[in-house]
């Protein structure tokens, strides 16, 4: 049965929740300790750039998109997540959901992808860099999570083409 990727669903969530809980027990992956309800999740996150990723009717991994800002200066930059069931690590799921995301997030006019990613998380950090991500930075000890202060790596991914990504912007026409 082949991958499908498609946009995500309201009906998608128990899956996402479940595949985003893994992700919080690894411990690696987020300063999340636990899933927020679909409703403060929908809220965080874009309209559009929200895919899932599924074989044989199942979800298998998510990708989405939030604002940075809500300053029009910054409409065409947006922070990536990325979880992958850790059942199918490994198997290229994650690089054929993170490259169409790349593809539909510059379809949306955005121009600039970020992340944030703890150093131990030497998959996702692989994940980005094979894509195209680059480290800009590294925030030392950021935040705690369960009391042990933790670094985060800030990468990031232009477009290749900033300015036709702009130009696709939906606030574009009103610059």
């Amino acid at each position: 049965m082949p991958l499908i990727i498609r946009p995500m669903q309201a009906d998608d969530w128990g899956a996402v929740a479940r595949i985003y809980l893994a992700g919080i027990a690894g411990g690696n992956a987020t300063f999340q300790t636990e899933v927020p309800e679909w409703v403060q999740w929908d809220a965080a996150h874009l309209a559009s750039c929200r895919l899932v990723a599924q074989k044989e009717e199942k979800v298998l991994a998510w990708a989405a998109l939030s604002a940075i800002s809500s300053r029009e200066v910054y409409r065409g930059v947006a922070e990536l997540s990325i979880y992958v069931d850790p059942a199918v690590a490994g198997t290229g799921i994650g690089t054929a959901l993170l490259m169409r995301l790349i593809d539909e997030s510059e379809r949306q006019g955005i121009w600039t992808l970020q992340a944030g990613i703890f150093p131990e998380n030497a998959a996702s950090l692989a994940l980005h860099r094979r894509q195209g991500f680059r480290q800009v930075g590294r925030r030392e000890k950021l935040a705690q999570l369960h009391g042990i202060w933790r670094d985060v790596l800030l990468v990031e991914r232009r477009s290749r083409q900033p300015a036709a990504a702009a130009a696709r912007h939906p606030t574009a026409a009103a610059r």
